[in-house]
């Protein structure tokens, strides 16, 4: 099968007419008003995602903190802890 049939070109002027005269039949007068939410909404879309993009570097950031800080005071990850409390390989001995 011939794959340029499927693939279609950019959207020419025709199409954005015709596309502009469906949009005016299905919403008539409220298109300004439609127009109007579709960019805020886009808008609320875009702070969202930047809010997101900054939440998760700053987890990263932090997360990166802890490795430097653990990593500086060399401690290994499951050493020696709680065995002062009595429990051997992580798990409590039976005495």
């Amino acid at each position: 099968m011939n794959m340029t049939i499927l693939a279609w070109g950019g959207i020419g002027p025709t199409e954005l007419i015709v596309i502009g005269i469906v949009a005016v039949l299905i919403f008539g007068r409220r298109l300004p008003e439609v127009g109007r939410n579709l960019g805020k909404s886009l808008l609320e879309f875009k702070e969202g995602l930047k809010t997101t993009k900054t939440d998760v570097s700053d987890v990263s950031d932090a997360a990166l903190d802890v490795s430097d800080a653990v990593r500086r005071a060399g401690h290994r990850p499951g050493g020696d802890r709680g065995k002062e409390a009595g429990f051997e390989d992580g798990h409590e001995s039976e005495a």
